[in-house]
């Protein structure tokens, strides 16, 4: 089993979410087979249950998982980067494709770059979008360069001239989603992921006169994870991945709230 842990929001841990490999099928299941390697989506459910969010076992070195929200992955496919992907790839791509709904040609702005901020700078390239990448960290200025970002600043705002169409939030700083709503194009959508606050002091004038529209954005569905899983197998996503070892990861958890890990963090179950 591989485990993605994502990153810390507001001092709190998100559950972990896996990449793992079948050891029995449950009764009247079609299209699998003992040793299939799959990923699992963490939201919606039937049931409304799945392994780390709404019931325990995220950690487990077992666990169970409706077939609804099984996603083979692809062949060839590391089972580190597929553990990230029901993580980090798939909310990014959510985010960004789904709710954000961008197309070729697109003007996007994407405020931080962390785990998930990496995924979606690169997606939004991908899908031929003309991206503008709000961070203050030198390296994540640097990497958002690398993965195809036209231009990085500090701060959104200093992309008020450049009529965004989308700009996606994956600080949630409160400030950082004011700076949003005054900063993206007429008729524009600022589209909310990250949580680092849970209130916002926003200006309603832009809102009104320039028509925009604001949604919020939470996890991924199994085909925003399939999508996320095909783009890392053809090699035009490769975030950086760290990986540690089943009893490494309290300590994992420790480098993350310390900031150290640049990427995401990965528990290799041998």
């Amino acid at each position: 089993m591989w485990c993605s842990r994502p990153s810390l929001a507001s001092g709190e841990l998100d559950p972990a979410i896996h990449t793992c490999k079948f050891e029995e099928i449950g009764e009247g299941v079609e299209g699998y087979k003992i040793g299939d390697i799959v990923s699992v989506c963490p939201l919606y459910a039937k049931d409304g249950t799945t392994p780390g969010y709404t019931r325990d076992g995220g950690y487990g070195t077992m666990t169970t998982a409706p077939v609804e929200q099984l996603v083979k992955v692809p062949a060839g496919l590391s089972p580190a980067k597929a553990a990230a992907a029901t993580d980090a790839g798939a909310t990014s791509y959510h985010a960004v494709c789904t709710v954000g709904g961008v197309k070729p040609g697109m003007r996007v702005g994407i405020i931080g770059v962390g785990g998930l901020g990496q995924f979606a700078v690169r997606i939004a390239v991908v899908k031929g979008c003309e991206v503008y990448v709000a961070t203050r960290k030198p390296s994540a200025q640097e990497r958002a360069l690398s993965l195809g970002a036209k231009e990085v600043k500090a701060s959104i705002t200093e992309f008020a001239d450049k009529n965004l169409d989308v700009i996606i939030d994956f600080a949630g700083a409160g400030k950082t989603t004011a700076d949003a709503i005054n900063t993206v194009g007429q008729y524009g959508k600022v589209v909310v992921v990250g949580m680092a606050k849970d209130t916002a002091e926003i200006n309603t004038y832009p809102i009104i006169f320039k028509e925009l529209k604001i949604e919020g954005s939470q996890g991924s569905t199994t085909a925003d994870l399939r999508d996320c899983l095909e783009l890392l197998a053809s090699g035009e996503l490769d975030p950086a991945i760290h990986t540690c070892k089943f009893e490494e990861i309290g300590e994992g958890i420790e480098r993350l709230r310390r900031g150290e890990i640049d990427g995401r963090l990965v528990c290799i179950y041998d």
